[in-house]
């Protein structure tokens, strides 16, 4: 601290600061600077005299608000879809799905997701496909509407009865806001007659040295104790940056990349893979089925009637196949790529041996959404096919994704069942956050799958969810956060 009885020389610019923050003692940097308008850089430079002489102090507070998400703002606007169930059933005493459906005109999951919730609270019952209000009293979810109304308008709201719920139904995320707030220490008026008026300069000029009025100039001095402002250049998505640097890992090590529509037949998404077309991972509720056109074109080859046939007397597989009458247009129907694995079924067709591919591709299914489950995501997707390969190598493959890819040795194997590998396993990791995730599933294709395309040789394959991989790698909580618009997240997140 200087002595109050020494003089001070201070620039102009830096007495304009210590009578602002002295006339307020106390404002936040943000403020300061739309206040003087003075360029960040420079107002840091500046204040660093300030806070050098102990006029003033910095200190940096924290402060966490709860934003909507998009579905947040979508309940908060329109309400929450418990009580629109309500308030439509109220009107017409009793309705059928189609009818409901109708009257809402929101994605049947978040309909669903509704009508359970309300099931659930006892307030709902459906007899014969018909949906009526057991209790037509209850005013359901009324002060979590208004919470959501309040963070709509701007306002500070308590929340604390409400967070868990909101946080899991993906209505508001927590975001913390970092400010620096300045506080007076010693006031101007105390000091303002120790003060000088002082102008520096940062750098000569060549008339300046010619002139030798350098001699009589004061330098402005280095500071190296003052943090430099903050700049945040443009840089690619990191989540987008760990899938390339995965893309490349994976070329690194000899494999091509295999692609795929994201608009599916069933016959590849499913049929192709042996699957069977009464599996209830085909129905609605498991896979997004296109509305219009519904149905696309089965290929020409001859691998699709070897595929019915594996389907219905299991081919030439020594396999009894599924045993029903496989239906062509149930192949047909088009579907929302539901796993990558069929971007490896269309690989299948001209596939030479030996070789190895990869994809990573986008995925859609309309699970319920959490801190581990999004409706789309990524899945890394892979086939070796070799006369050599075996289930072992197939292992030490997923130990290179733990262990190379999520940086996790706390990995472990545990055997699983796909409709089109055996046999199967499960790689998953123990997060101490989240506990057990599940990266994905691989095996060893079945010869039901293999056969139709005339390939002889083991084919061993696999499908990682990479977003968790991510999460793991990175120490996220929630998958939510990797397609997040935080900007604090987006310009601070780790790069490897």
């Amino acid at each position: 601290m200087s002595n109050l009885e020494d003089k001070v020389a201070l620039p102009p610019e830096a007495i304009k600061l210590y009578k602002k923050i002295s006339s307020l003692k106390e404002i936040s940097i943000k403020e300061l600077e739309k206040e003087m308008q003075l360029d960040r850089g420079k107002m840091e430079y500046f204040l660093s005299f300030l806070i050098s002489n102990a006029y003033v102090e910095r200190n940096t507070i924290v402060h966490q608000k709860y934003e909507l998400t998009d579905a947040g703002k979508q309940a908060a606007e329109k309400g929450l879809i418990e009580r629109l169930i309500v308030a439509a059933i109220m009107n017409k005493q009793s309705l059928n799905f189609d009818e409901l459906a109708e009257i809402l005109q929101c994605d049947k999951q978040e309909m669903n997701a509704g009508i359970g919730y309300l099931k659930k609270q006892g307030l709902l019952q459906i007899i014969q496909g018909k949906l009526s209000l057991l209790d037509e009293k209850t005013e359901i979810n009324k002060a979590m509407q208004e919470v959501l109304k309040e963070i709509l308008k701007g306002n500070e709201v308590d929340i604390t009865e409400h967070q868990k719920e909101l946080i899991q139904r993906n209505l508001v995320f927590l975001e913390e806001i970092k400010d620096s707030i300045l506080k007076i220490i010693i006031p101007y008026s105390k000091i303002k007659s120790m003060i000088t008026e002082t102008v520096e300069i940062s750098r000569l000029t060549p008339e300046m040295i010619r002139e030798g009025s350098w001699k009589t100039t004061k330098l402005r001095s280095y500071n190296l104790d003052v943090d430099p402002p903050s700049y945040y250049p443009g840089r690619k998505q990191p989540y987008a940056q760990f899938l390339d640097e995965v893309k490349q890992k994976l070329a690194a090590f000899g494999f091509q990349e295999m692609r795929g529509p994201i608009v599916e037949l069933e016959y590849w998404n499913f049929d192709a893979l042996f699957q069977a077309q009464d599996h209830p991972a085909r129905e609605w509720s498991d896979v997004y089925r296109v509305a219009n056109p519904k149905l696309g074109k089965l290929p020409k080859e001859n691998h699709v009637k070897l595929v019915q046939k594996a389907h219905e007397d299991g081919y030439d597989t020594g396999s009894k196949g599924w045993r029903y009458k496989w239906s062509p247009e149930k192949s047909a129907r088009l579907v929302l790529r539901a796993h990558g694995t069929s971007v490896s079924a269309r690989t299948l067709v001209n596939l030479t041996v030996p070789s190895k591919y990869f994809s990573i591709s986008r995925c859609f299914r309309p699970d319920t959404v959490d801190a581990t489950h999004l409706s789309e995501f990524n899945q890394a997707e892979g086939i070796v096919a070799d006369p050599s390969i075996t289930f072992r190598d197939l292992l030490g493959i997923l130990e290179t994704f733990a262990q190379d890819v999520a940086e996790t040795d706390k990995f472990l194997f545990k055997p699983d069942y796909y409709p089109f590998t055996e046999p199967s396993v499960e790689l998953s990791s123990r997060d101490p956050k989240l506990g057990n995730i599940e990266f994905g599933g691989a095996g060893i294709f079945r010869p039901e799958v293999v056969r139709p395309f005339n390939i002889d040789v083991p084919v061993i394959a696999w499908g990682l969810g990479i977003d968790r991989l991510f999460m793991v790698k990175y120490g996220i909580t929630d998958i939510r956060e990797l397609f997040s618009h935080k900007m604090e997240w987006l310009r601070s997140a780790k790069m490897s």
